[in-house]
């Protein structure tokens, strides 16, 4: 591919915003989610109370998600966006006064876990919105013919900010203490909100207010099922982070299994977004040409093996390369099943189509972060995540001669 196409989407300055505004915001949630993390475990060394992070957002994340897809639908794109990142930066503010001297001099090390599950609780509410909407934003931003270029691009700033947001959580813990982490989170939400509000107003494409509620939802729904291609490609990923969720144990393996500290917490937390960046960069170039169902499943298989790897491993050195390949792997999934999503779906039913996409995709981490949870506490931390990666690959097995629409997929 020619540089003058590599970048064709940066030439255009709407598209910019966007990409630089989600950067900010993407690192922040990503420095977020690690602090609170180590930060639970660190009052409670209990590896189920991580698990009980991810539940605490994923409830209200997918008992919302259809109603946002309509609701999205329906609205000015933009304001909806910008009230959640606002909404988001407040309950960082409210999480920094958790942290504080005075938080634990009034209350005790299981009411500030409570605490923090509420207000975990409350952005899973603002992610059932943020999530797909910005998806749906991103294909008005270029024009149709450089979209694929777009995609691309906006994985990679998703993944090149997850790196940037789990290493510097685990700096800035170890430099800072958990307040001062906290207030470069709000910092950056408050810059990814100024990049955002230069975007223009985003109108809903979807004018049909008059149809009721659910059976918008289940259009939807319905459309997304009759896709097998997406519904396939979807579904397996679903299953893969819902097994292979090995990154929730991660503070777990650093202070206890490699003891690490938080420098080393923090690098292997962005160990597979590493990998992940390297490949997205590498498809930036040289995108994936023909046989994309099967290289789909390839590439899964091989991230339930990694995951089995770092389960097993002693080394540090090897750990962080068995989550650094695991990464290079997952983003190969993730530009062929987003590109699938955004190429098949029509702009008046993206905010529903995204919703059903956020509940498959996004809430998949949180309830694989609870089954990780619970496996650890009921087999051990180690053995759990073996069983993970096992059924990573019972899953891509089954996969295979199940779904041949998926398996012979190309675009």
């Amino acid at each position: 591919m020619s540089r003058h196409k590599a970048f064709a989407a940066i030439q255009f300055p709407e598209f910019r915003n966007f990409l630089f505004g989600r950067f900010s915001f993407i690192m922040a949630l990503r420095m977020l989610g690690t602090l609170v993390g180590w930060w639970v475990f660190e009052l409670t060394h209990e590896p189920f109370a991580i698990g009980l992070i991810g539940l605490s957002e994923v409830i209200p994340a997918l008992s919302l998600a259809l109603y946002a897809g309509h609701v999205i639908d329906i609205s000015e794109k933009r304001k909806l966006m910008l009230r959640g990142v606002a909404f988001y930066f407040l309950a960082v503010l409210a999480l920094i006064a958790l942290s504080s001297k005075v938080s634990f001099a009034m209350f005790s090390s299981h009411i500030i876990v409570f605490c923090i599950y509420i207000i975990i609780f409350l952005t899973g509410i603002l992610r059932s919105f943020v999530s797909p909407v910005f998806n749906t934003i991103l294909p008005t931003t270029v024009p149709k013919e450089v979209l694929q270029n777009a995609i691309t691009w906006n994985q990679g700033c998703w993944l090149s900010a997850s790196v940037i947001g789990h290493a510097g959580a685990g700096f800035l813990i170890a430099g800072f203490g958990n307040t001062g982490a906290l207030s470069v989170v709000a910092a950056l939400a408050a810059v990814g909100f100024c990049l955002l509000f230069n975007l223009p107003k985003k109108p809903a494409l979807n004018l049909n207010t008059e149809k009721k509620t659910w059976d918008s939802v289940k259009e939807g729904v319905r459309f997304v099922f009759k896709t097998k291609e997406l519904l396939g490609a979807l579904s397996l990923d679903l299953f893969a982070v819902f097994f292979g969720g090995a990154v929730a144990m991660i503070p777990v393996f650093a202070q206890d299994i490699l003891k690490c500290g938080p420098v080393g917490y923090g690098w292997l937390n962005a160990a597979s977004d590493i990998g992940s960046v390297t490949i997205i960069i590498t498809l930036t170039f040289f995108p994936i040409n023909g046989g994309q169902g099967k290289k789909l499943m390839y590439a899964i298989a091989g991230f339930g093996i990694c995951i089995i790897t770092f389960a097993l491993s002693k080394m540090f050195w090897l750990s962080f390369a068995a989550l650094v390949i695991s990464g290079l792997l997952d983003g190969i999934s993730v530009v062929i099943r987003g590109t699938i999503l955004q190429l098949k779906t029509p702009d008046n039913m993206r905010g529903r189509v995204m919703s059903v996409n956020s509940m498959f995709i996004n809430s998949s981490n949180e309830f694989g972060q609870f089954e990780s949870g619970v496996a650890a506490k009921l087999l051990g931390v180690i053995p759990s995540v073996v069983f993970g990666g096992c059924m990573t690959l019972l899953v891509v097995t089954t996969t295979w001669f199940k779904a041949p629409a998926l398996k012979e997929m190309e675009y």
